[in-house]
């Protein structure tokens, strides 16, 4: 029994298997196995491919959002107050004060090295006890271009993703930027506002019931969409909203992938799923089995992955912009980008344009 648990619990969506096929059956995406002599490619059969995934999640704010509809939604982006008005001078401006402040309080008045300073807040909250399983060190990626803007992405320990927000007409410049706005998310997520407490819970109970025309039995059962978001925060009480974004990342993915309503038609409930996903961290075989669906979804429909690429740059492109939290955004575009590598793998002749 546990072990068909597990298995409808896979993040794929396993067209064409029954809930009691076997494990391999059940991973997104490919309805034929691997063989060995392909190893990690993929060997598609016959049957048309999985169903095309459902559109974009609309995420709504963290208060009124709930896990709606099969799975539904949580707001991720804007919804935890992280930096994102919509002018680009008042976004400036406050990334700015943030930095002053921080170096004030750090290393006295004076101009600040925020790429040091970032670096040096980590290592500060890892000597303080913070639990940070893959160490504290700072991770920049610089997208290749020969010329301006130039556009860098950075990592932090935690899995949180940040870009340049400004026009950088040098690579230095585009590392600054990104750290700045790094530096500002991680000194706000350290105020005791940005925790998830039994006030903060209730709050949002109250407002997600008040948007949602629920009541109160829903907000007490599990099953319901509101007791589903209930769920999830109490789960995760005492962690900041870095951490929680962090968590709730993966099931973007798995909405974003059809993954969720796959699940739902395995006959998973709303809470086996949650405390399933919960304990579990994004990792290379999630994003190999999501990766598959799309090349499933190729073979199916020529340029589905070129069509999702460039909305997915799109959407990458304006919350960068806007200096919105973007582990979402990167992790489809490198979900896109190993399905194509995946595509090259087997040999297909039509590979999308990624550029």
């Amino acid at each position: 029994m546990e072990s068909l648990r597990h298995q409808r619990l896979q993040p794929g969506i396993g067209y064409g298997a029954s809930a009691t096929g076997t494990l391999r059956s059940l991973r997104p995406g490919v309805t034929g196995t691997l063989s060995s002599a392909q190893g990690s490619h993929i060997s598609v059969s016959a049957s048309p491919g999985p169903p095309p995934p459902p559109p974009p999640l609309q995420l709504h704010s963290l208060g009124s959002g709930i896990m709606g509809s099969g799975f539904g939604s949580l707001d991720m982006s804007a919804g935890l107050g992280l930096s994102n008005p919509t002018n680009p001078a008042v976004l400036r401006e406050a990334v700015d004060a943030v930095v002053r402040s921080f170096a004030k309080h750090t290393q006295g008045y004076g101009r600040v090295n925020v790429v040091e300073a970032l670096q040096e807040f980590w290592q500060m909250k890892q000597s303080r006890g913070a639990d940070l399983r893959n160490g504290a060190l700072v991770v920049y990626e610089m997208v290749p271009s020969n010329n301006p803007p130039y556009v860098c992405y950075v990592s932090l320990p935690g899995g949180s993703c940040f870009g340049s927000f400004q026009f950088c007409p040098t690579k230095a410049e585009a590392r600054r930027s990104t750290a700045k706005i790094a530096l500002m998310n991680s000194v706000f997520n350290e105020h005791p506002s940005r925790h998830i407490t039994d006030e903060f819970i209730e709050k949002s109970v109250c407002e997600a019931l008040a948007s949602f025309n629920g009541n109160r039995e829903e907000a007490d059962n599990p099953s319901t969409g509101i007791g589903a978001f209930r769920f999830m925060l109490e789960s995760n009480k005492g962690k900041s909203m870095l951490e929680f974004q962090e968590l709730m990342t993966v099931f973007q993915l798995l909405h974003w992938n059809g993954s969720l309503k796959a699940m739902r038609e395995r006959q998973c409930s709303r809470q086996e799923v949650l405390a399933h996903y919960s304990h579990r961290a994004l990792d290379d075989d999630m994003r190999t089995q999501m990766a598959a669906d799309w090349v499933s979804r190729e073979h199916t429909l020529s340029g589905t992955i070129n069509r999702e690429m460039a909305a997915t740059e799109r959407e990458l492109e304006e919350a960068r912009l806007a200096g919105r939290e973007l582990r979402f955004y990167k992790e489809k575009k490198d979900i896109l980008l190993m399905a194509v590598g995946q595509l090259a793998g087997s040999n297909t002749t039509t590979l999308p344009c990624t550029c």
